[in-house]
C-alpha cells in the first residue's frame, strides 16, 4: 500500500508477506528485514500462516538446535503451527520426527506432512519409547512447546550432546527440576526461543536465515503450510478461543475482507 522513506527491492502493489506485530488489523507497518515475496502457488491464508511458525521452527532447528540429516528431533505438542513447521523442517535436513500429541487423530493427520512417528500422551510418561523409537538411542534435538510439566521427561529422552529448546507453556507450568548432573555427564545444552527481548538485528538475522535456507522449498512446493481452520477478521474472538484450546492441527488463519 506504501514504502517507507530509501526502502528499496519492493515496490507499491507487490504481494508479500512476513512478520509484523499487530497483524489482527487492517493495515500493518512491516520492516523491510522480514518482507518477502509471496510464492504465487500459495493462497493469502497459506502464506500469512507460514512467517512466525516457520522462522521460529528455523531458530530452533537451523540456528540453536543444529539439527543435522540422520539425527532425530522430538516435537513435544507436535500439532501447533511451530510443531507443523519443526516436522517439515525435519523432513526438508533429512532428520527424522517424533511427534507428542493427546491425540492419535493429530497425529494421524501429521503423518501425511512427514511426522515419522508419534505418540499420543499428555503425560510425562514418554522417554522410554522415544528411545524405543529412535533406536535405543537418546534424542538429537528436543523441541518443548507444552512446558514446565514435561520439562524434565525431555531432559530423560536426550542422548550425548542433545540439544532441548522451550519455545511454549501451554500447560501454563513455569518451572521444573533440571538434572544438572545430566547436563554436565552428557554435555547437553538448554536454550529457548522467544522474541521478547530479541532486538531487530537479531529479528532479522533469524529473517535472513528463513529466506536463504527454507523458503526456496516454500517457493518449489516441498514445503506447505498446514491450514487447520480459516475465521473472518469478526470472529476472531473465536479463532483465539480455537487456539487456547489447543483444538487445531496446524495454523489457525484470519482473513480480512
Amino acid at each position: 500500500h506504501a514504502i517507507g522513506e530509501g526502502v528499496t527491492g519492493v515496490k507499491v502493489g507487490d504481494a508479500v508477506f512476513g512478520r509484523v506485530r499487530g497483524g489482527f488489523a487492517e493495515y500493518a507497518v512491516m520492516d523491510i528485514a522480514q518482507m518477502m515475496p509471496k510464492p504465487a502457488h500459495l493462497s493469502w491464508e497459506e502464506a500469512a500462516a507460514i512467517p512466525i511458525s516457520f522462522i521460529t521452527a528455523w531458530e530452533m532447528i537451523y540456528q540453536f538446535g543444529k539439527l543435522q540429516k540422520g539425527e532425530t528431533v522430538l516435537i513435544m505438542g507436535v500439532s501447533s503451527g511451530a510443531g507443523m513447521a519443526s516436522i517439515q523442517l525435519a523432513k526438508l535436513i533429512g532428520a527424522r520426527s517424533i511427534g507428542t500429541s493427546g491425540s492419535q487423530e493429530k497425529i494421524d493427520k501429521l503423518k501425511t506432512i512427514g511426522l515419522d512417528f508419534g505418540i499420543a500422551t499428555r503425560k510425562p510418561d514418554f522417554a522410554d519409547k522415544v528411545k524405543e523409537l529412535n533406536g535405543g538411542k537418546g534424542i538429537d534435538l528436543v523441541i518443548n512447546g507444552v512446558g514446565g510439566s514435561v520439562f524434565a521427561e525431555c531432559m530423560r529422552t536426550l542422548g550425548f550432546r542433545g540439544r532441548l529448546a522451550t519455545v511454549g507453556y501451554v500447560d501454563n507450568v513455569f518451572k521444573a527440576e533440571i538434572d544438572l548432573n545430566a547436563v554436565h555427564a552428557w554435555r547437553l545444552e538448554v536454550f529457548g526461543v522467544s522474541n521478547a527481548h530479541l532486538p531487530a538485528a537479531g529479528k532479522a538475522e533469524a529473517a535472513a536465515g528463513f529466506k536463504r535456507d527454507v523458503l526456496p522449498a516454500i517457493m518449489d512446493g516441498r514445503i506447505k503450510p498446514l491450514i487447520d481452520s480459516i475465521f473472518s477478521f469478526d470472529e476472531l474472538p473465536a479463532a483465539k478461543a480455537r487456539m487456547d484450546s489447543s483444538a487445531m492441527v496446524g495454523k489457525i488463519a484470519v482473513k480480512i475482507a
